[in-house]
């Protein structure tokens, strides 16, 4: 069958992250995404490294395969025409320039409808259309920061910390690929195209939730806690005699299989640790008392015995280790692909498995400009036409 967004055009002026990580998922189900760049440039991804792949941005090739790439000099007036000639033929418009730069373009939501009355206009940025802060210049570390999520990761006798991937420009992606997919369920229904405003500010503040939750309800306002949680203890890391061990106790079913197992079910007579509310009340006496019993085994003696007694426990591991796990193989997590200079490089999967219309890596990230003579001969120009633009500079 038809992967879910087969005939389905997306042309794409994002960089970076946010914008070309919507677009790859697109891509993933079937989607046609037409990644406009600039000539002999490109997006400013593709600079960032090491690591390269005889040329090729490790970086750039992680958030960009599934994508056809065509080069267009958008100051010029035959760059700009070629443009509007693709977004005529679109069903999705992407964009996450700072804001204002749409406007000098000629490129705002109230312009592309004019070039395709339909289209679904999907714009990332920092702050949002309306927000307040909607001038200020955002990138992925900013955003963790203002929008609280340093100030609860870490911890407590260390430094506010950012997740260890882009997380804001992560989820500003999902959240675009969100709201166009909403976006074409009512234009099934009704025909007509709408605009998509995502802001990585939103992003992060809607994944705060119950740490959110917690200060609109009391005021306090959460602190870094490291590993543990704030509402489940013990949930978190524990030393072993050769490395750490993850315990999620996240009921008081699983504290009695847990204090049986470690042989201290006397611990349930101790009121600080008797129930769960207790518990979470002193999290660093019950810690210096379970890291006694956990240093005197190793981390796969303490998965092991857990794992058989039903307490949910874990490592914590490289990405080495993490992709040539069998899961990974399994999951179709990592996979191959040709790329025309780089040779066979390695891609994450994708997430989503769906049993009737699956999506795939169906092509490795295109090299600048590596589609520009098909794109525009579908567009309708002639191999002569084609070579005279190159030698003008529009391509």
């Amino acid at each position: 069958m038809e992967k879910p967004l087969a005939g389905i055009k997306v042309v794409d002026l994002s960089r970076f992250i946010a914008g070309p990580y919507c677009t790859m998922k697109l891509g993933d189900m079937g989607a046609e995404v037409i990644k406009v760049e600039t000539p002999g440039k490109g997006d400013d991804s593709r600079a960032l490294g090491p690591p390269f792949l005889d040329g090729e941005s490790a970086y750039y090739l992680s958030f960009n395969r599934n994508k056809k790439s065509v080069t267009l000099n958008l100051r010029e007036e035959k760059g700009k025409e070629i443009l509007h000639r693709l977004i005529g033929e679109a069903d999705i418009f992407v964009e996450n320039f700072r804001m204002g730069v749409t406007e000098k373009m000629g490129l705002t939501y109230e312009d592309v409808r004019k070039m395709k009355e339909d289209i679904i206009y999907c714009s990332i940025t920092g702050y949002g259309h309306n927000s307040p802060y909607r001038e200020k210049p955002s990138f992925d570390v900013m955003i963790q920061g203002e929008a609280g999520l340093m100030s609860i990761t870490g911890f407590p006798d260390g430094p506010p910390q950012r997740v260890g991937v882009a997380i804001a420009d992560i989820l500003g992606g999902f959240h675009a690929v969100e709201g166009i997919l909403l976006a074409m369920l009512v234009r099934h229904k009704t025909g007509k195209g709408q605009f998509v405003d995502v802001s990585l500010m939103d992003s992060i503040i809607s994944i705060l939730t119950y740490q959110a939750g917690n200060f609109l309800a009391t005021g306090d306002i959460p602190s870094r806690v490291g590993n543990r949680h704030p509402m489940i203890t013990p949930y978190e890391s524990f030393e072993t005699n050769d490395g750490y061990v993850i315990f999620a106790v996240g009921n008081q079913r699983l504290w009695e299989n847990f204090v049986k197992v470690l042989g201290r079910e006397d611990l349930n007579e101790d009121p600080r640790f008797a129930d769960m509310k207790s518990r979470n009340q002193h999290p660093a006496e019950l810690k210096e008392i379970l890291e006694e019993i956990t240093r005197q085994k190793s981390t796969e003696e303490w998965v092991r015995v857990m794992e058989d007694n039903g307490v949910p426990c874990g490592r914590i591991r490289t990405l080495d280790q993490v992709l040539t796990d069998p899961h990974v193989d399994v999951r179709e997590m990592v996979i191959e692909k040709d790329h025309p200079t780089a040779g066979r490089i390695k891609l994450t999967g994708v997430p989503v498995k769906l049993s009737e219309t699956p999506g795939e890596v169906s092509a490795a990230p295109p090299t600048l400009g590596q589609h520009t003579d098909q794109v525009l001969g579908e567009l309708g120009f002639s191999a002569e036409e084609i070579s005279g633009l190159r030698e003008k500079g529009v391509v």
